[in-house]
């Protein structure tokens, strides 16, 4: 799934412009974004669930050289369909 494909469909689901549609694709996600960094959570009901987890520091390879590797830690956001859409799927 791509923004263009949201973009599409609102555009045929509310009779839009391509324009005013991808607009409010990317203002649909840029809301995403900053709840998840606000709250940590974003949910969708009947959808799922985005989390946003920390991820510790570990070791890694360099897949061209095999040389070892310090990732540092960070964050990642995790996805729980509800069992809604696991019964649709």
């Amino acid at each position: 799934m791509s923004k263009a494909f949201i973009a599409q469909v609102i555009q045929e689901s509310a009779g839009l412009t391509g324009t005013a549609s991808n607009r409010a694709a990317g203002d649909v996600m840029d809301a995403i974004v900053k709840e998840l960094k606000k709250a940590g959570k974003f949910t969708l009901p009947s959808f799922g669930t985005f989390v946003v987890r920390k991820t510790k520091a570990r070791k890694g390879l360099n897949p061209r050289t095999g040389e070892a590797i310090k990732v540092k830690a960070g964050k990642t956001v995790r996805f729980k369909a509800s069992p809604t859409l696991k019964k649709k799927v």
